[in-house]
């Protein structure tokens, strides 16, 4: 026996019996060598791991999901506040000069000059939306790492200006209050000239092109010839002008003629303030929509988006271990102030 083992058992009272005694040890009825105060077999479940969840990494960074832009007042250029949440129509002021000349006499009292004036109304919308949460929502969150008070309060807002946004472009039913694409004062879509001669619009449902880039430069070109005349004249080919379209129609202005000149590139030499600007709601049920928006006349804008109250933050009402409140906006639409200067084209 090594000495370490005969120190332990004279001073420790520390027995170890060697290899050749191995009484202590049975023999199950498989032969597998088993101490002899051991049960035969396992009381808990077989395992061979540890819990799933502690070799988990919880990434703090939140991903948040994305929505489709809002860009109509973007592509209007101008967004405005008229009145308050108080206010419930808005009247605009319209002059027009009239008057006739006459053959001059020393006598002659003919001939004269006035004005006509009239006033038209718009109604404003007012919505709202409410966030809510209680205690125990907010501590479960917090094990998830999530501020949830903060993420609703986003989400709040993120639904205030989605409709904000909508009623821009569409306005509201049963009010006098419209929206870019639906103005009633808006002159007639024209016809795009591939659909006019027999054909389907500039690009097919798989994204390959279905016209050419002269095809495409000549509907925008018959886009400014109507524009011209509406406007007799009062836009040239140095006005700022908005072309606004879908991200889809947007495709179309990378189409190359022969000599691998670009649409793009043709509408910068023909129009050179002219500027793109997309929105998905310019795919529409009737087909794909284009716009050309003289963004300023003689200093007067085309068009206006317009609210009342961009955000109001109700106070926070506290209840036994939840808490709510209220936030509202108020929208006018789409303000169009002289819808001649807008032309617009369906089915491109």
């Amino acid at each position: 026996m090594h000495p370490d083992l005969v120190a332990a058992q004279k001073l420790l009272g520390v027995h170890f019996m060697g290899q050749p005694n191995m009484d202590f040890l049975k023999t199950d009825e498989r032969g597998a060598l088993l101490a002899m105060d051991a049960q035969p077999a396992l009381v808990t479940v077989s395992n061979a791991g540890i819990p799933q969840w502690l070799a988990n990494f919880l990434d703090p960074a939140i991903i948040e999901i994305l929505v489709a832009p809002m860009k109509a007042a973007e592509i209007v250029g101008q967004e405005t506040k008229k009145g308050d949440w108080t206010t419930k129509t808005t009247t605009f002021i319209t002059v027009e000069a009239t008057g006739e000349t006459s053959s001059y006499g020393d006598y002659n009292e003919n001939g004269r000059a006035g004005v006509n004036t009239n006033y038209p109304e718009r109604q404003s919308y007012h919505y709202q939306v409410i966030t809510q949460w209680g205690e125990l929502e907010l501590e479960m969150a917090g094990l998830g790492k999530v501020d949830w008070a903060s993420q609703v309060n986003k989400a709040s807002i993120l639904t205030l200006n989605k409709f904000q946004n909508a009623s821009y472009f569409f306005g509201v039913a049963g009010l006098q209050n419209y929206g870019l694409l639906n103005d009633p004062n808006l002159l007639p879509a024209l016809t795009p000239a591939i659909k006019a001669a027999g054909g389907t619009a500039w690009i097919t449902s798989q994204g390959v092109p279905n016209a050419t880039a002269l095809e495409v430069l000549a509907d925008i070109q018959a886009m400014y010839y109507n524009a011209q005349k509406q406007a007799k004249g009062l836009i040239t080919l140095d006005q700022k002008f908005t072309l606004a379209m879908s991200p889809l129609s947007e495709v179309a202005m990378t189409f190359t003629n022969e000599f691998k000149v670009n649409v793009a590139d043709l509408l910068k030499k023909n129009y050179p303030n002219l500027t793109v600007k997309t929105a998905p709601e310019y795919s529409t049920a009737a087909g794909e929509l284009v716009q050309l928006i003289a963004d300023e006349v003689e200093g007067q804008r085309t068009a206006t988006t317009a609210f009342t109250e961009k955000l109001r933050a109700h106070p926070m009402k506290i209840d036994l271990s939840s808490f709510k409140q209220k936030k509202s906006q108020g929208t006018w639409g789409t303000v169009i102030f002289r819808p001649i200067f807008i032309t617009s084209m369906i089915g491109v």
